[in-house]
């Protein structure tokens, strides 16, 4: 066990963590998934490129997230969340200016896409584990306001892309959102995002601290990853929520050409995109609070199955569309808040960064067969109605899968959340006496602390 000493942090609201890391995320690789929409017709017109080609890029961006998950699983539970995250964020931003660089050539424009998603995969776990981290209580609300500010970008970047596809094209509006990302995003990391009680030696985190002449154990209750694997809760939850993401991401992508091809016009069609964004941003806001006092396994399924009514009242006019796509925006929204969330309850903090990498990445996998489906259901049959009926049958699947998760291995801590931030060392150490009493290989042999509201 490795141990260092440093002085008490300053005291913060652990709330800055909330905004900074939203704030951050808002710029990441949402920014970029959020407005493939309306990058579809403009690429393809230039370049010669099928719908299929251009919205494929959303599933190779899947794909390389879901390497680059596999590999920052491996780290954001050893490494402190900032040297991560910046350089994550500014390869990003780097990858995705570089696509509006590319050639007319199939296989070079995915390169970058690729990338996209490789290096975005660095910029949300480590701020996923720093929230975590600060919130027990809480937690889910928590998470729900970072994934609602990220929504809240998501929901604007359409209009920030599309504004700047009308004046500058499709290549220079890909360059000029990539500033913006890497601008704000390290910004907003350095001056907020770190876990709390986070100590570490130029950057590889460290077990056990020293404080005032006082030995603190920083050890979290859970499982660790190869126990985790083991458990039905793991598959379960990666698959549930995995088989909703294939459904909404598609329809997301896919929304604009879906609804001009319907009647509605270009601009009402982009405002589809708007609407969905604002509904995730509620649907994360309010499903968060909501989680935190009703078991995920309860309201899970329910927000899972909502999208099925949004696709009977998908189609024109645009009121009806509108209704549809905010059904749809929150399930999306409330699905980001219980990954995480179920996660800790049922495998616990232990090695949340690793497991929650793990997850998102077959989540992903996952998804990226979402726009691919509805991408080849147009292309072969030319029209996305005969792919409707099977996204249905999909969110049932998951549906099932949340609402047999079974009652939390791990739940909240009374008064957690008040402990940490007014002494983020007790509330540590009433986690390491947690994990002591459930794995006796992580004894060290400190009387139990006691948690006051």
């Amino acid at each position: 066990m490795s141990s260092v000493t440093r002085p008490i942090a300053k005291r913060r609201s652990p709330w800055w963590v909330v905004v900074g890391g939203g704030t951050a995320g808002a710029v990441g690789p949402q920014m970029y998934l959020a407005t493939i929409s309306l990058f579809v017709l403009p690429i393809a017109e230039e370049t010669g490129f099928s719908r299929t080609t251009v919205t494929g890029a959303f599933s190779v961006a899947g794909v390389g997230m879901a390497i680059g998950l596999v590999i920052v699983a491996q780290l954001v539970d050893r490494f402190a969340a900032r040297y991560i995250l910046v350089p994550g964020f500014v390869l990003f931003a780097v990858s995705m200016a570089l696509i509006g660089l590319v050639p007319p050539i199939e296989w070079v424009y995915l390169v970058p896409c690729f990338f996209v998603g490789f290096f975005g995969a660095g910029t949300a776990v480590p701020a996923a584990r720093a929230v975590v981290s600060w919130f027990d209580n809480n937690r889910a609300l928590a998470v729900g306001i970072v994934t609602g500010i990220i929504g809240l970008g998501a929901a604007l970047a359409p209009l920030l892309a599309g504004a700047l596809i009308e004046s500058v094209g499709w290549r220079l509006a890909y360059g000029s959102m990539a500033l913006v990302s890497a601008v704000v995003s390290v910004t907003m990391v350095v001056l907020f995002v770190r876990a709390r009680a986070e100590r570490h030696v130029r950057g590889r985190l460290v077990q056990e601290t020293t404080v005032e002449g006082r030995d603190v154990s920083l050890e979290l209750p859970g499982l660790t990853f190869r126990e985790a694997v083991r458990t039905r809760q793991f598959w379960g939850i990666a698959l549930g929520l995995g088989l909703v993401g294939v459904v909404v991401y598609g329809l997301q992508v896919h929304l604009v050409p879906m609804m001009t091809d319907r009647g509605l016009s270009n601009d009402e069609a982009g405002s589809l995109l708007v609407v969905f964004g604002l509904a995730s941003l509620v649907g994360r806001v309010v499903g968060g609070f909501i989680i935190d006092r009703v078991h995920g396994s309860v309201v899970g399924p329910i927000v899972m199955l909502a999208p099925i009514a949004g696709m009977f009242f998908l189609h024109p006019p645009f009121s009806s569309a509108a209704v549809a796509v905010a059904f749809i925006g929150i399930a999306f929204g409330i699905e980001g808040d219980l990954l995480a969330l179920l996660i800790t309850r049922y495998l616990g903090t232990r090695n949340f960064g690793r497991i929650l990498g793990q997850v998102q990445a077959v989540f992903l996998l996952g998804s990226a067969f979402g726009p691919l489906l509805l991408g080849l259901g147009y292309d072969e049959l030319g029209s996305y109605d005969p792919v409707i009926p099977v996204l249905m049958g999909i969110l049932v699947i998951g549906a099932i899968l949340i609402a047999t998760l079974g009652r939390y291995i791990y739940p909240a801590v009374s008064g957690f959340d008040q402990l940490a931030a007014r002494d983020e060392l007790a509330a540590s150490e009433v986690l390491s006496d947690i994990a002591e009493s459930r794995d006796p290989h992580v004894s060290s042999g400190r009387p139990r602390a006691q948690v006051h509201d």
